[in-house]
C-alpha cells in the first residue's frame, strides 16, 4: 500500500465502522456517538476520511420503533443501489439519554435504500424493519453477495438460549426481505466470548482464496472485545452450519504494548493496489466513568491484512496511533458530535 498512507484512527469517535470501496471512493459509516442518526462521508484515501464533511442521511423518529439508540449502520451496493442496514430501539423504556436496561436490548435490523448515484446527496427511503422469523433483541446486519447470491449475517437474541446474541445467516430476496430461514452459526461458548457479555455480534464476511472468512466480535465492549472467526470453503453451501469452522482462539485482541483495548466489530476494504484492508475500532484506555455506552472513544481504524503462504488471514496486532486522540477525560459536544480539535 506504498501510495497510500493510513493515519490512525481513520475517524475519530465512530465507533462499528464499515468501509466500502466503489468507484476509487472510500465510503464511511459507523455509529454517531449520540446514537440518535446515520451519518456518512467519503473520500479518496482513507487517510482523508478524518477531514472528509460528513453528512447526515437519516435521523432517528420521535417516537416508535426507529426512535433511541441508532447502531452500527453499514452501507453497501446491491445492484447498482445503496443499503444501509442498522438497527434502532424503540421509545417503550426510559429516554434517549438515560434508556433502560430492557430499551438497550431491545433493537430490530432496519434498512434504507437510496437509488441516486451519489448516496450522500441522493433520497434515502427507509424499507422498513428485516423479518428474522422471531421478535428479539437483533442487531449488526451485514450482507455479502456470493455466486449471485446475497446473503444477510446478523447478530440477534434466541430466548430460548442463555446469552445476549448468536450469528444467523439467511439468502435473501431481496435487500430487505429474507428468502430462507434463518441459520444458526455460532453462540457464545468460549470464555472469551463470555467475559462481561454472552455476545456473538459485529459479523463481516472476506471472500478470498476459496475460502469465505467470517468475523464476529465478543464479550463486553471494554479491553475483553475481541475478534473470533468462522471459515467455510467458498463452495460450500453457506446456510449449512456444518460447512463452518469456528476458531476456539480469538484472532485480534487488545494489544496493550501499543495501547489499543477492544479491538473488533470490523469491516473489510482494499488499498487501490487490491492489498485487503482490515477496518476496526478500538479505545486507547482502560478505565471508563460512567456507562461504558456513552463513553464516545472508540475509534475507527484500518491496517493491511497480510495472508501467510497457505492463504489464511495473518491477523497480527493493532497498529499504534499516528494521529492524536481524545483521552477519558473528554466528552461530548453538547450536540452529541465531536469536539472542535477532532477535526484536524
Amino acid at each position: 500500500m506504498a501510495d497510500q498512507v493510513i493515519s490512525n484512527p481513520i475517524v475519530l469517535q465512530r465507533a462499528d465502522p464499515h468501509v466500502l470501496r466503489h468507484d476509487g471512493q472510500y465510503y464511511f459509516t459507523g455509529s454517531h456517538p449520540a446514537y440518535d442518526r446515520v451519518v456518512l462521508r467519503r473520500a479518496e484515501s482513507l487517510d482523508e476520511l478524518q477531514s472528509a464533511g460528513e453528512v447526515t442521511i437519516w435521523t432517528r423518529h420521535e417516537t416508535g420503533p426507529q426512535s433511541r439508540l441508532v447502531w452500527a449502520p453499514e452501507i453497501h451496493r446491491v445492484d447498482g443501489t445503496w443499503y444501509v442496514y442498522y438497527a434502532a430501539a424503540p421509545d417503550d423504556h426510559g429516554t434517549a439519554d438515560a434508556p433502560s436496561a430492557n430499551e438497550t436490548f431491545n433493537h430490530r435490523v432496519f434498512v434504507l435504500e437510496c437509488t441516486a448515484e451519489d448516496p450522500l446527496t441522493g433520497e434515502w427511503v427507509e424499507r422498513g424493519q428485516v423479518d428474522t422469523g422471531w421478535e428479539s433483541f437483533a442487531l449488526d446486519a451485514t450482507s455479502f453477495v456470493h455466486r449471485g447470491r446475497q446473503y444477510l449475517v446478523w447478530a440477534q437474541e434466541d430466548l430460548e438460549v442463555y446469552g445476549h446474541s448468536n450469528l444467523y445467516i439467511a439468502r435473501m430476496e431481496n435487500p430487505w426481505t429474507l428468502a430462507t430461514a434463518a441459520v444458526e452459526l455460532t453462540r457464545p461458548e468460549f470464555e472469551w466470548e463470555t467475559r462481561g457479555f454472552w455476545v456473538n455480534e459485529g459479523p463481516s464476511v472476506l471472500v478470498r482464496g476459496g475460502r469465505v472468512f467470517l468475523t464476529y466480535s465478543g464479550a463486553a465492549t471494554g479491553i475483553d472485545y475481541a475478534m473470533g472467526l468462522l471459515t467455510a470453503d467458498a463452495g460450500a453451501d453457506l446456510l449449512d452450519p456444518a460447512s463452518w469452522t469456528k476458531s476456539v482462539d480469538p484472532v485480534f485482541v487488545s494489544d496493550p504494548s501499543v495501547g489499543q483495548y477492544g479491538p473488533g466489530h470490523n469491516s473489510f476494504t482494499e488499498s487501490p493496489d487490491g492489498e485487503t484492508v482490515l477496518v476496526y475500532h478500538a479505545r486507547t484506555y482502560t478505565e471508563i466513568t460512567g456507562d461504558p455506552l456513552w463513553d464516545p472513544n472508540r475509534h475507527a481504524r484500518a491496517q493491511v491484512l497480510p495472508f501467510d503462504a497457505d492463504g489464511a488471514p495473518a491477523w497480527g496486532t493493532p497498529v499504534p496511533d499516528t494521529r492524536p486522540v481524545p483521552t477519558s477525560t473528554d466528552v461530548l459536544a453538547p450536540d452529541g458530535g465531536s469536539m472542535d480539535f477532532l477535526t484536524a
